[in-house]
């Protein structure tokens, strides 16, 4: 059974910084794909960010988020700096096996979620 334990959401400011976690137990994480993804109030789930072989992003968070992993931890991180009203959003972690891709659909393992909150 693989399970997904986001942390690190919060209350920042515009501009503020936050670092979100995503930590991986059940199978072997090295080899899967991990995905961030956020549902922001009243709105659809969307694609945030994800790491493979490579990354890839969202065009309106490039520049400004980061992905990693640390295999060693099971762990991938989500930096996430010049936060903007407009990410305020539920942010989960997703993982699965197979090409990078963008799709929530691919993704198998869902964590809870984890709440930014950013104001104005």
């Amino acid at each position: 059974q693989v399970q997904l334990v986001e942390s690190g959401g919060g209350l920042v400011q515009t501009g503020g910084s936050l670092r979100l976690s995503c930590v991986s137990s059940g199978r072997t994480f090295s080899t899967d794909n991990i995905g961030w993804f956020r549902r922001p109030p009243g709105k659809e789930r969307e694609f945030v960010a994800a790491i493979g072989g490579n990354t890839v992003y969202k065009d309106s968070v490039k520049g400004r988020f980061t992905i990693t992993r640390d295999n060693a931890k099971n762990t991938v991180y989500l930096q996430m700096n010049r936060l903007e009203p407009g990410d305020t959003a539920v942010y989960y972690c997703a993982t699965y096996k197979g090409p990078l891709s963008v799709a929530a659909s691919q993704y198998l393992y869902w964590g809870q979620g984890t709440q930014v909150t950013v104001s104005s």
